[in-house]
């Protein structure tokens, strides 16, 4: 007999303590929640995007937290253990995690390691492929898709809230993109010009017709030459550079010398390859977005 049934027959021939246990069997047989998926970011940006779509099916772990520079990351034996308990890795991918397939081997993982740029055709830097490609919001929305696409085939039962989070999540990518054009559309092209520690803006240069310099490739691993750093400050020089912007994840000198040099000003500080702490102003992908659309706007102004 249906559970229901049987409960609509109980009210009418049994008494409350007979009607108590009826149910309690009743809600035995109903199928037990899902615990949430474990899943683990390679770091907090691409962490604040699986949370978005995840929602509360998912508890989300960054590899590589706030104000850190995953270029220059080294695995723990704590990220060994998280690899290791997963139900699902996401990366970036385009070698901007250099270091992963040496984790995934020495953890044991065994499940599927997710690549967020799949299907982004990335830029190049010396022939080499830039992977800083979330600085387009064009870019972001191919994340959040194959994120969504992951947790879906991870956890099928959530896939409805998945895909509600996504298309949610997918409107406040273009409205960032249109605010971006906006104001971006009153700075006068020959102005749109800023010099950053390293190149990892080069798809927001793209994007919105920025001009960028910057003395460093798009990894901070190795410190640039006293040549490239001369070179840059003589391009800053003569190409009329506005603004000069530090990073969260940089050491902050080597700008501070070539604004002194170039005799461009410090326009503060961008997020480039990390979130800020908590409670910062940049502590999700769209708020850090936001924040360095302003203060690239408020450098640029006249």
């Amino acid at each position: 007999m249906q559970p229901a049934l049987l409960l609509s027959f109980l009210r009418r021939w049994w008494p409350a303590w007979a009607l108590a246990l009826a149910a309690c069997h009743a809600q035995a047989q109903q199928p037990a929640a899902s615990p949430p998926l474990k899943v683990v970011a390679s770091f907090s940006i691409l962490a604040d995007m699986v949370r978005e779509v995840a929602g509360e099916a998912a508890v989300v772990t960054a590899l590589v937290g706030p104000d850190a520079d995953a270029h220059a990351y080294e695995p723990t034996p704590a990220a060994v253990r998280q690899m290791a308990a997963a139900d699902l890795v996401v990366v970036n991918g385009l070698r901007f995690e250099g270091w992963i397939d040496r984790l995934v081997r020495v953890s044991g993982y065994k499940g599927p390691v997710i690549v967020a740029t799949a299907g982004v055709t990335p830029r190049r830097v010396n022939g080499e492929a830039d992977p800083h490609a979330w600085h387009n919001p064009a870019h972001a929305q191919a994340y959040v898709e194959n994120v969504r696409r992951a947790l879906a085939s991870a956890a099928p039962a959530q896939a409805t809230g998945f895909q509600a989070r996504a298309d949610a999540y997918r409107q406040q990518l273009d409205a960032l993109d249109q605010r971006t054009r906006a104001a971006l559309a009153a700075v006068p092209a020959g102005q749109r010009k800023l010099l950053t520690s390293h190149d990892a803006f080069g798809y927001l240069g793209e994007a919105y017709g920025l001009t960028l310099l910057s003395p460093q490739g798009w990894t901070t691993g190795a410190e640039p030459s006293a040549a490239q750093v001369a070179r840059v400050i003589r391009q800053a020089r003569s190409q009329q550079v506005r603004a000069l912007f530090l990073e969260n994840i940089s050491d902050p000198r080597l700008v501070q010398r070539i604004a002194a040099e170039s005799g461009a000003h410090v326009g503060g500080t961008l997020y480039s390859d990390a979130l800020s702490r908590p409670g910062g102003p940049a502590d999700t992908y769209l708020k850090l977005m936001s924040h360095n659309l302003d203060a690239i706007r408020q450098a640029m102004a006249p």
